[in-house]
């Protein structure tokens, strides 16, 4: 057994219902959003990892290349990148093999990206992609790895609260990844 660094977060989990009634903010004009048709393994671990980086994204990291390709290649699962001046600056997966609510699996900014102001703008595209589907509902999650934006951003773009659960997580220390102090158990 290969060792672990043992963290706690908060979990919350959050819903929307309906579609927001208004528009949200547009992204700026040097930015757009494209849905990658076949995205490869090497292209989402980049995103993933670079995303996660700072947040303990882990789970996908432990997942098998097949395994992971197979979750790629599903037609119910989608990955959006947010591309400015023809590079990634961030991403999101939407989810609905549980149709008719989608599931936003991963949404984040890459370094370069955070602190931008852009987030609430991709954040609504996300949504708006959901609710233009014909979804019944929309879910997220997220913790307190998370950026501390992540939640207040969720809500402002019209989620709600459903429930928080405090989880221990065992990360895999041949990792490598930053685990902030306040986090470790």
């Amino acid at each position: 057994m290969s060792p672990v660094t043992r963290v706690g977060v908060t979990v919350t989990f959050l819903r929307m219902d309906e579609a927001p009634r208004q528009s949200g903010p547009a992204l700026p004009s040097d930015m757009q959003v494209v849905r990658a048709r076949a995205p490869s393994v090497g292209f989402y671990r980049y995103l993933y990892n670079t995303v996660g980086a700072d947040y303990v994204w882990w789970l996908r990291r432990t997942m098998p290349d097949r395994e992971l390709a197979a979750l790629l290649a599903d037609p119910a699962v989608s990955i959006h990148t947010l591309y400015q001046g023809g590079e990634p600056a961030g991403f999101f997966e939407l989810d609905s093999r549980h149709w008719p609510d989608i599931n936003l699996s991963y949404f984040g900014l890459l370094p370069h990206a955070v602190g931008s102001g852009v987030g609430l703008a991709f954040l609504r595209r996300s949504v708006d992609e959901v609710w233009r589907r014909g979804a019944r509902g929309m879910t997220v999650n997220t913790c307190t790895a998370d950026h501390p934006r992540a939640l207040p951003t969720y809500l402002r773009a019209g989620f709600h609260i459903v429930r928080q659960v405090r989880e221990v997580w065992s990360v895999p220390n041949s990792l490598g990844l930053r685990i902030p102090p306040a986090l470790r158990l």
